[in-house]
């Protein structure tokens, strides 16, 4: 009989396991208890854009301030609103596509040359982010750079590892299409 409660215990501490580590996955279930913080940068990428920092600027801001095209609906989902800030929430396909990471981010612009984010809730306890745009000859250079950081020292630290690339892969794929609808928009008759 003793065998019979230890193989239970076993399966439910798998199975809380199996949960703990799908919640931090998907952002559901955040680690923030602000002990052994390490911090780590993001980026920095830069692209440059053959378009006009205004316009740059304005494709960045569209799915956040203004009406968002189909497929950034599916990604965006702005919960609140005001004149320079927006709290939206983020969803990236993970794990090949069968599990959905949700961040919730705010987002504060500076037209036309600045947009920042900070993470509220997600798979690591904070993120702060920005893309800063310049004018470079007739085009944009767009630059982006963050900070991560995880909690619980060591354990956190091989978190953020994990996190990290995959964060910066999704950066990656939001630039190259932010410069693709910019330089598509310029041009434009």
């Amino acid at each position: 009989m003793v065998w019979i409660g230890a193989a239970v215990a076993t399966a439910v501490a798998g199975v809380g396991a199996a949960a703990g580590y799908l919640g931090l996955v998907t952002g559901a279930l955040p680690v923030d208890v602000g002990v052994g913080r390490r911090s780590r940068p993001l980026g920095s990428q830069t692209v440059d854009v053959a378009a006009p920092r205004e316009l740059v600027f304005d494709v960045i801001a569209q799915p956040y301030l203004g009406r968002a095209t189909r497929a950034m609906r599916e990604k965006v989902l702005v919960l609140e609103r005001g004149s320079d800030m927006v709290l939206a929430a983020h969803r990236t396909p993970v794990a090949g596509g069968r599990l959905t990471a949700t961040t919730v981010e705010t987002v504060r612009f500076t037209h036309p040359e600045r947009v920042d984010f900070r993470l509220v809730r997600g798979p690591v306890p904070a993120v702060t982010e920005s893309f800063t745009l310049t004018e470079d000859g007739p085009g944009t250079r767009l630059v982006y750079a963050g900070e991560l950081a995880t909690d619980l020292w060591r354990a956190g630290q091989w978190w953020g590892g994990l996190v990290a690339p995959r964060w910066e892969a999704t950066v990656a794929a939001s630039l190259a299409a932010v410069r693709q609808e910019a330089e598509r928009r310029a041009a434009l008759p």
